[in-house]
């Protein structure tokens, strides 16, 4: 594996939105150069004539960097945020590769499993793991909210302690005082992965996360959601780590039912404690009226699923259900969560009574 030395040139962050505006804001504030890109025409043009502000109790702010198209860069970079959409990975890997440097990386800033779709283009050793949890939303051209802190980690895919992805390290305290260098980086992005089912759940509803979350008649459905997720992990061998006040393991088959009570309790005060009361996706779904990341996000969870012999009936039916809501067809309603809680098992159903 390439461990990387220290990188010549500036940092690309592709991707400028939320996360990635977030980042790379903070970078600058750090004294780094920062390249950004961006598909959105009018954000490119607001960051190139007045800057990207940074907005939101936590920090107030302006900075100034370059700005592209992906059409119009041009050069290689050593360090590359790769912070688009799970379902734009693929496509903005293959262009984010033009712009790789011989021996520098990529590291995927995202939410998903996207590592693996990136390394498929650029190969398994360019690739660095990366997990955010932090609440940040584009509004409007230009201008991005960051509204919360939230867990920031770091790691080779193979576990590995190299110079760069210390380096890396560096570069994210940098950012976070609290970010954290790990060998189980899966583990996080798996526990991620049973929180964002979560999170699509609670998006099914115009009611903030913490309230469906603390809401005891969704708890059993919301219940059997993660623990089909975990299951899947634990099939797969993965060590699921926790995050921010969520406790993945609270969502195992066999975890005592005390202790998926305090998980959701914790995660509702931890909402609460939020500036972003509800999930970028419902944004998605209620504000922008755009695709959500569901099928990049909760697909792999059923892919891997089949594979390894788990069922999945609840994250099957909440991809369909999310994707009705995409397509107009279905309305946001607390009655969603009821209509998911049909497709329990019998045996998730029988532990509710």
């Amino acid at each position: 594996m390439s461990t990387g030395g220290e990188p010549s040139g500036p940092i690309l962050i592709w991707g400028a939105g939320a996360i990635g505006g977030t980042l790379g804001a903070a970078f600058l504030r750090a004294g780094h150069e920062v390249v950004f890109v961006d598909a959105a025409d009018d954000h490119v043009r607001a960051i190139e004539a007045s800057g990207l502000s940074i907005t939101g109790s936590l920090i107030e702010d302006t900075v100034r960097a370059r700005a592209f198209l992906p059409a119009d860069l041009s050069g290689r970079f050593d360090t590359i945020f790769l912070c688009v959409k799970a379902h734009h990975t693929e496509a903005a890997a293959h262009e984010v590769a033009f712009h790789l440097a011989e021996g520098g990386c990529i590291v995927s800033a995202q939410n998903g499993l996207n590592e693996y779709v990136i390394a498929k283009v650029v190969g398994d050793e360019a690739v660095v793991g990366c997990f955010v949890n932090f609440g940040a939303d584009y509004l409007e051209p230009g201008l991005v909210h960051y509204s919360g802190k939230g867990a920031v980690v770091i790691g080779e895919l193979s576990g590995e302690k190299t110079a760069r992805v210390e380096r890396l390290f560096g570069l994210l305290h940098e950012f976070a005082d609290h970010a954290i260098l790990t060998e189980n980086i899966l583990g996080f992005l798996w526990s991620k992965l049973v929180y964002g089912a979560l999170l699509f759940a609670t998006a099914l509803t115009n009611d903030s996360i913490a309230d469906v979350l603390a809401d005891p008649a969704h708890r059993p459905a919301l219940t059997a959601l993660g623990r089909e997720v975990g299951a899947v992990a634990g099939a797969l061998g993965i060590r699921l780590e926790p995050f921010d006040g969520f406790d993945p393991l609270a969502f195992l088959p066999n975890a005592p039912a005390e202790r998926t009570a305090k998980s959701f309790d914790d995660m509702v005060a931890h909402n609460r404690r939020s500036l972003k009361s509800h999930s970028g996706i419902w944004r998605d779904l209620a504000v922008r009226k755009r695709k959500t990341e569901v099928d990049a996000q909760l697909g792999p969870i059923v892919d891997h699923g089949a594979q390894t012999g788990v069922a999945t009936p609840l994250t099957t039916q909440l991809i369909a259900m999310i994707q009705e809501i995409e397509d107009g067809t279905r309305p946001l309603s607390d009655s969603n969560l009821v209509e998911l809680a049909q497709s329990m098992p019998a045996s998730e159903k029988a532990k509710a009574i």
